[in-house]
């Protein structure tokens, strides 16, 4: 991996976070998109500079965004949210982020997830380990946990995924479940060993591409909620990321059919 990516990557980050910070304020202007989620004026603007920042610096590349690509089925693509998280930005609360991840023939390379009101920056190269600010980010070593994160973005949009006898049953087992509209958010607790699970319904790349890279750089695992390890430049079947040692157990409750 070039190092140009990792630091063009980082650079990206702090630039929209910076976007974000300025326009963060209560009563904030938003519209409806056809699927039910707010758009905001900061979330076009951030789309807008990746964009314009990858057809500058790496014209071959293609662009998967949530609000505008640039993708003709390249085999380098930079897979983007631009806020991840947009539902609490809108509604003054402080727990979004920006993910940005360097996808190659569908795998994930490398991952960028930065939370710009904590200026906490998670950095992830495959074969290279992830990382918190520069310090090492491991997952935790929970055999069974107590600290789930479940966000159910999509679940609104389909009836593939029928999360409640899910919750019912890791509620009887003494789970507490923590519910986020943010995938990164989770994803990056999850990698600081904050979290031990992730279970999304969601289906959109740039919800889970830098995900992958940088909870399984963690030392965690990352699958879809069937348990394949799909493409991350394409619609996925929901996901499931955690601490790997529950990996297999949170897939069996979860026991869905494809």
């Amino acid at each position: 991996m070039k190092q140009q990516y990792r630091d063009f990557a980082i650079t990206l980050a702090k630039q929209a976070g910076a976007i974000m910070r300025q326009n963060f304020t209560l009563g904030m202007k938003r519209e409806w998109k056809g699927d039910g989620t707010p758009l905001t004026a900061t979330d076009t603007t951030i789309n807008q500079l990746v964009l314009e920042a990858v057809k500058k610096e790496y014209p071959e590349h293609g662009v998967i965004a949530e609000e505008g690509n640039n993708y003709n089925e390249q085999a380098y693509v930079w897979v983007c949210d631009p806020i991840d998280g947009t539902i609490q930005f809108s509604h003054g609360l402080p727990n979004f982020t920006f993910c940005l991840a360097l996808v190659r023939d569908g795998v994930s390379l490398l991952g960028v997830i930065y939370d710009p009101m904590l200026d906490r920056m998670m950095v992830a190269e495959r074969g290279q380990g992830a990382f918190l600010n520069g310090q090492p980010a491991h997952v935790s070593k929970s055999t069974w946990t107590d600290r789930l994160l479940m966000t159910r973005e999509g679940l609104r949009h389909t009836t593939k995924y029928d999360l409640d006898e899910v919750m019912r049953t890791l509620a009887a087992r003494k789970i507490t479940m923590l519910q986020l509209y943010g995938s990164g958010y989770g994803g990056m607790l999850v990698a600081l060993g904050e979290l031990d699970g992730l279970i999304s319904t969601g289906h959109d790349p740039w919800d889970y591409a830098a995900v992958k890279v940088i909870v399984e750089e963690a030392g965690g695992k990352v699958t879809d909620l069937f348990g394949h390890d799909p493409r991350w430049d394409k619609p996925v079947q929901g996901t499931l990321a955690s601490n790997g040692i529950l990996h297999d157990e949170i897939l069996s409750v979860l026991n869905l059919k494809a």
